[in-house]
């Protein structure tokens, strides 16, 4: 079978299992959707959450640590979970915790697909954290939905690769492999988000954030700050996007920046960044 045959053949049977709504999802870890639901109770309190949350103690450790952060900007240490969540709030720790405990779905059974899993994590944290501090410094968004939005802008590849694990010839072709993620993970990325019941404004992000034309209002979204982030995250590498002119892209526009990110502020947030993308990947 040439490659462009097995790329549709590929794609055919993803669409199918889609439409017939037959596709293996991710599901959110347990401690992800406790939180979530304990969260979506007005009547929650810190306390009640830290039991929840307190269940793990690694991602206890790691709440911890980022509510101590530079990110945070706070002067008083925070000692224990219950403060840490007092600190950054019900909804902002919520939306941490589940951004936190996603890295546990980025595993697999092969070595080619865990590799493959490892990188988008990684590339996913990185554009997470950039997302974090652009919506800190140039918008009046949510820091925590743009965090959530860097770390699911790429989750339509799971199934894609767990798929792959089923059908080894997938994984025996990487171009194959790379065109098909590429065709066909923000549609799955969207219909993951809209069964994990995420706000809309974060549902639509990995179908459009590609879209360098969108400009469909003047206020910068989610979406926005998404699209500046992944093309933040190859600046000074070889990939194609920094071939861009990015001055034409209306998301830099919208977030006040300049595009060649040249400028002395731009600058000034690469070590908030890096802070900002070890955080979240859980390295010192």
């Amino acid at each position: 079978m040439s490659d462009q045959a097995l790329e549709e053949k590929i794609l055919n049977d993803l669409n199918t299992l889609i439409n017939k709504d037959q596709i293996v999802l991710p599901t959110l870890p347990e401690v992800a959707l406790k939180v979530r639901e304990a969260a979506e109770n007005p009547n929650v309190s810190a306390l009640s959450l830290s039991k929840v949350v307190g269940n793990d103690p690694a991602l206890t450790a790691r709440v911890i640590k980022i509510a101590n952060s530079p990110l945070m900007r706070t002067r008083q240490t925070v000692n224990n979970l219950q403060m840490a969540i007092s600190r950054m709030g019900i909804i902002y720790t919520s939306n941490l915790i589940t951004g936190l405990a996603m890295q546990q779905m980025f595993q697999a059974t092969s070595d080619i697909v865990d590799k493959k899993m490892r990188e988008v994590w990684n590339r996913s944290t990185e554009v997470a954290g950039i997302a974090h501090v652009l919506c800190k410094h140039y918008t009046n968004l949510k820091a925590d939905q743009a965090t959530l939005s860097g770390l699911t802008h790429e989750i339509g590849i799971l199934p894609i690769l767990t798929y792959a694990e089923d059908n080894p010839e997938l994984l025996q072709d990487s171009a194959t492999l790379n065109e098909v993620i590429r065709k066909i993970h923000p549609t799955i990325g969207t219909h993951i988000l809209r069964v994990w019941d995420f706000p809309e404004e974060m549902i639509c992000v990995p179908e459009q954030h590609l879209n360098f034309n969108r400009n469909e209002d003047p206020q910068a979204d989610y979406v926005d700050i998404i699209t500046v982030a992944v093309l933040q995250s190859y600046e000074g590498t070889e990939h194609p996007y920094t071939e861009l002119d990015w001055s034409t892209i209306p998301a830099f526009t919208k977030l006040g920046l300049e595009a060649s990110n040249e400028d002395g502020h731009g600058q000034d947030l690469s070590e908030e960044m890096e802070h900002a993308m070890k955080l979240l990947s859980g390295s010192n």
